[in-house]
C-alpha cells in the first residue's frame, strides 16, 4: 500500500522542481526527502524522478503517481473534512496536554495543523510530566495528553482511557566532547560505570528508568546533578560534571561541546503514546488532534533521521 506521507514529498518535489525547495515546504531535511522518494520508488518498483542540470524532473511513472496523487491527497482532506462535520469539530474547546519535549517538537506542527482545519474550536495546552498528566487526564481535566512508557513499565491506562502509539523516542548518551569517550564509536552502559551522571529529578520516570538500567548492567549510577531540563541537562555534561541518557526529542538542539551516542546493542526505548478517555466520553476535537498527531509523528522521526517505530 502506497504511503500517504510520501506521496505528499512526492507532489512536493515535482511541483517545486528540487529536492531542498521541497525539504524547506515540508520542514523536513533534504536528507529526509531524499529517503522518502527512495522509499517510495522502492514501493512502487519504479523510478520516479531523474536529476538533471535544470533540477528534478518526474519520469513517466513518477507524472503518472503524482496525477493520482493529487486526486487521493484532496480525497483524504474531502473525507477529513466530512468526517469533522459528522462529528461536529465545528466549535467547543480541546483542552491537550503534554510532556515537555513532545510539547517542544511534535505539538507546535500539531496545534497548527488542527487550528486551520478546525478554527471554530477553542485548543489549549498545558505541560507537565506522564505521572502527572495521566491522573488528570483520568479526572476530566484534559481531553487529550501525550505521554510516555518504558517496555518493562507501562502507563497504567485506566479502565476508561485508551492508548494510542505514535512513535518510539530512543535515549542516547551525552557525554563531554572532549571526554575519553567522546572518541568510541560503541559504547555500552557497563562502558559507563565509573563516571558521575547527570540526571532529572530522582523522582521522574525517566530517571527511575535509567537508574533500573544501570542495576542490570551491573553498577548503581553516581548521581551528582539533577534537572527536568535537558537542555539544562546538556548544559551539565558540556561543562564535564557528568555522562547523561537524553531521549532523542530533547536533542533536537544539540550543545556543540557534547557528543551524542547511540548505546550498544540499542539504544533504551521510551514509548511515546496519545491517552484519550475511551468509548463516548472521547470528544470529537480530541479524535481529530489524535488523527493528526499519527499522521504528523513518522514523518517527524523520519524527517530528523530516526525510526518512527
Amino acid at each position: 500500500m502506497l504511503n500517504l506521507a510520501r506521496l505528499r514529498v512526492l507532489v512536493e518535489v515535482v511541483s517545486r522542481g528540487s529536492f531542498s525547495s521541497a525539504a524547506e515546504a515540508l520542514s523536513y531535511t533534504q536528507s529526509a526527502v531524499s529517503q522518502a522518494i527512495a522509499r517510495l520508488e522502492a514501493e512502487t518498483g519504479a523510478m520516479l524522478v531523474v536529476r538533471d542540470r535544470r533540477g528534478v524532473r518526474p519520469t513517466a511513472a513518477g507524472t503518472a503517481l503524482v496525477e493520482h496523487a493529487d486526486g487521493i491527497l484532496a480525497g483524504v482532506r474531502a473525507a477529513e473534512e466530512a468526517l469533522a462535520a459528522v462529528l461536529g469539530v465545528r466549535a467547543g474547546r480541546l483542552r491537550v496536554a503534554s510532556f515537555p519535549s513532545a510539547g517542544a517538537t511534535l505539538m507546535p506542527e500539531a496545534v497548527a495543523i488542527f487550528r486551520r482545519r478546525h478554527p471554530g474550536v477553542a485548543l489549549s495546552l498545558a505541560e507537565g510530566e506522564p505521572e502527572e498528566i495521566a491522573p488528570r487526564l483520568h479526572a476530566g481535566e484534559f481531553d487529550l495528553a501525550l505521554l510516555f512508557e518504558f517496555a518493562d513499565v507501562a502507563v497504567p491506562p485506566g479502565a476508561d482511557l485508551e492508548l494510542a502509539p505514535l512513535l518510539e523516542d530512543p535515549m542516547h548518551l551525552a557525554v563531554p566532547a572532549e571526554h575519553p569517550l567522546a572518541t568510541r564509536r560503541r559504547l555500552t552502559l557497563a562502558d559507563l560505570r565509573l563516571e558521575d551522571w547527570v540526571q532529572t529529578s530522582a523522582t521522574s520516570a525517566c530517571a527511575r528508568h535509567v537508574v533500573r538500567l544501570c542495576l542490570r548492567a551491573g553498577f548503581e549510577p553516581r548521581v551528582t546533578f539533577e534537572s527536568d531540563d535537558y537542555e539544562t541537562v546538556q548544559g551539565l555534561v558540556a561543562a564535564g560534571v557528568g555522562v547523561a541518557l537524553i531521549p532523542r526529542l530533547a536533542l533536537t538542539h544539540v550543545h556543540p561541546r557534547i557528543v551524542v551516542r547511540p548505546l550498544e546493542p540499542a539504544s533504551p526505548i521510551r514509548r511515546v503514546v496519545a491517552a484519550t478517555a475511551g468509548g463516548p466520553a472521547v470528544v470529537p476535537a480530541a479524535v481529530a488532534m489524535l488523527a493528526i498527531l499519527q499522521e504528523i509523528a513518522p514523518g517527524y522521526a523520519h524527517a530528523h533521521g530516526w525510526d518512527a517505530g
